[in-house]
């Protein structure tokens, strides 16, 4: 007995042109993404493999090239790697050497086993894609094309005597069935299967390369960049009325220590003690959900009141997480927006009135003649700020290029800039009249999402302020911006520079009609995005206990997480066995005609035998009943042409049967 079928390669298979078309098809469909993440040459040397292995096939010659000519290939990819992005390790590199191993595999491929390696290195770069993206337009995508994957390892095993067009439809039906029947498999292990804090491996080195968020440092230049960025930096859900948009200030790094052009953050240890404040008015209770940055910094309303887990606050008030933020981070926090420090000091007093003694020369007389006109630290921050406004400063994305001292020509020349060339201005006119003063930035508005309650501030919020220590009030937040354009802290960035659409250099304002439809479209996805993040992203430990606990199971035992997890996968298997055996039966219409007409014969005592077959049974049925000879033979010829012959269409048979009246 042969428990096994013949081995494809040993009955004539070989790589036929169809088949090659869609090894082809599958690979471009999962090497696609990383099109706009790798270096351009790449791309293109996937397609030349591809497409000189497609003509070759395409016109008779399904041998693959010298073997020479694809070792040699192989070999110079490394050092082309290598010497295109300076490593051939990390997420970028290491994507990028299995993109041309790809193309040099389709390019060498030769019997059933290459084809079927193929196929399975598709599989593995689906995996590839969600290092760079974890959204669930990806997720969709993947799943779109694990199908087409999957279509291409039944063509593959396909009989070459098909027709390749009308195989296709059958292909993706197929392997349609095949994926939806492990969808309900897969929602079983997701849910029940137990989760452990943290991730499963570690990320590559450079996984964060194209992340954009704010950093250590600030110089012009700096946060108009972000500003060109939609992607979302955090979002958050208040637990009752979120405050008016002027008191949405998400303090971020303080920087304190500048060389005259570039601001930094000087060094400071954790506050060693809990914050003592005097505060007027309710608290804000709400929820933050920080998207992965690859840093530490954490994102709150001033003033926080306590640290979240896992986190300390600065001399700074700065919100600094134990780890870089690799994951997408869940933290509560109270903040209270009116208070009042209880510190006679504003730290060191020094470094926070330091400037380069060559720079700014004429902010730094400026600042003196107010100081010693008024000489009150409120007057001159009045002054200061009544300056800015009356001065036709203006507030741009691109303002003139400051090419040497950077404060002074954006004072007394071009006077265009965006928040950090305001707030670093600010800082150097408080420091030269002798008042300490340092930079914060961070995130400033949100726009509240109307259809799940969450405030989203993405990138293009980004926005630098400055804090002036005041004797008697402590550290109070001073925002120049709001002098030259008050509408960017009462409305958001958006009514100060409305949106483009549109690729850089090619872009528009759209009309209000569209800029609306396209804001509630855009709330929309953030939605469905949100919820995505919260139930699929943010399926931890946590998330599990409290869906389970509904479901009457203890998710902290791992006992009873397995039992569950056998028990519903036993199920599942058992339906799905049973469903296919009915699928089978109902869908051979030939073997349910011929038992129709055996069940309308033993209801009038004329039952077939087990053992017996048909011929035998139309026989003794023809001596019993001479009246149904001609019908019953009629009908049995019909089901042995189909049941044992060459087939051919059912309908006929199922209309004699329909019609048989014993």
């Amino acid at each position: 007995m042969r428990w096994f079928a013949p081995d494809p390669e040993l009955s004539g298979w070989h790589l036929s042109t169809g088949r090659m078309n869609w090894l082809a098809l599958s690979l471009a469909l999962v090497i696609a993404p990383h099109a706009a993440r790798l270096p351009p040459w790449i791309t293109v040397l996937f397609i030349a493999l591809c497409g000189w292995r497609l003509w070759r096939v395409h016109h008779g010659d399904d041998r693959p090239p010298r073997r020479v000519i694809v070792v040699l290939v192989a070999l110079a990819i490394v050092p082309a790697v290598y010497a295109s992005m300076g490593t051939i390790t990390g997420r970028h590199a290491g994507v990028a050497m299995l993109t041309l191993l790809a193309g040099i595999k389709l390019l060498e491929a030769r019997g059933l086993r290459d084809a079927y390696v193929l196929n399975y290195l598709g599989f593995f770069l689906v995996i590839t894609n969600f290092l760079f993206d974890q959204g669930m337009v990806t997720g969709l995508y993947m799943l779109a094309v694990i199908t087409v994957m999957t279509a291409t390892l039944i063509a593959l095993g396909a009989s070459a005597g098909h027709s390749p067009a009308m195989a296709i439809p059958a292909h993706f039906k197929r392997a349609g069935v095949l994926v939806a029947q492990a969808i309900p498999l897969m929602l079983v292990l997701f849910v029940l299967f137990p989760r452990i804090p943290g991730p499963l491996w570690g990320l590559p080195k450079d996984a964060w390369s194209g992340v954009s968020g704010l950093g250590d440092e600030m110089s012009p230049g700096n946060i108009s960049n972000l500003s060109l960025s939609d992607a979302v930096a955090f979002r958050v859900l208040f637990h009752g009325q979120p405050p008016p948009p002027a008191q949405r200030y998400w303090r971020g790094p303080v920087l304190d220590v500048t060389d005259g052009r570039r601001w930094s953050r000087g060094a400071r240890g954790a506050w060693p003690r809990p914050v003592r404040f005097e505060r007027d008015g309710q608290p804000l209770d709400y929820e933050v959900t920080l998207e992965p940055h690859g840093k530490r910094w954490l994102f709150a309303l001033d003033l926080p009141a306590a640290t979240p887990a896992g986190a300390v606050m600065t001399e700074a008030l700065e919100l600094r997480s134990a780890r870089d933020v690799s994951a997408r981070m869940v933290y509560r926090m109270r903040s209270y927006p009116h208070y009042r420090l209880q510190r006679d000091t504003p730290g060191d007093a020094h470094a926070l009135l330091h400037l380069p003694a060559a720079r700014h020369t004429r902010a730094k007389a400026l600042a003196r003649g107010w100081r010693e006109e008024l000489g009150d630290p409120r007057a001159v921050v009045a002054r200061a700020m009544a300056w800015f406004a009356r001065e036709g400063f203006v507030y741009t994305l691109t303002p003139a290029l400051l090419e040497g001292d950077a404060v002074d020509e954006f004072l007394f020349g071009t006077r265009e800039g965006f928040c950090e060339h305001f707030a670093a201005a600010f800082v150097v006119l408080m420091r030269g009249a002798g008042l300490p003063a340092r930079v914060v930035t961070g995130y400033q508005g949100g726009e509240q999402n109307p259809i799940n309650g969450y405030l989203v501030v993405r990138q293009r919020d980004a926005h630098a302020w400055a804090e002036v220590w005041l004797p008697g009030q402590g550290w109070t937040r001073v925002d120049p911006t709001s002098a030259v354009v008050p509408q960017r802290i009462e409305r958001g960035i958006n009514a100060a520079i409305p949106p483009t659409v549109g690729a850089a250099g090619l872009s528009f304002t759209p009309a209000p009609a569209i800029a609306d439809t396209l804001r509630r479209l855009r709330q929309t996805l953030d939605a469905v995005q949100t919820s995505w993040n919260a139930w699929v992203l943010g399926y931890g430990p946590s998330r599990q206990r409290e869906l389970l606990a509904g479901l009457g199971i203890d998710a902290a035992s791992h006992a009873a997480l397995v039992i569950t997890l056998t028990t519903c996968l036993t199920v599942l298997l058992g339906l799905l066995a049973l469903w296919l055996f009915a699928r089978r039966v109902r869908r051979d219409p030939v073997r349910a005609a011929y038992a129709t007409f055996c069940a309308r014969l033993a209801r009038r005592g004329l039952t077939r035998r087990p053992a017996e077959g048909p011929r035998d049974f139309a026989a003794r049925v023809a001596a019993q009943r001479p009246d149904l000879r001609e019908s019953v033979h009629q009908i049995t010829r019909d089901y042995e042409a189909l049941r044992y012959g060459r087939g051919g269409d059912p309908r006929p048979l199922q209309r004699r049967v329909a019609l048989f009246r014993p």
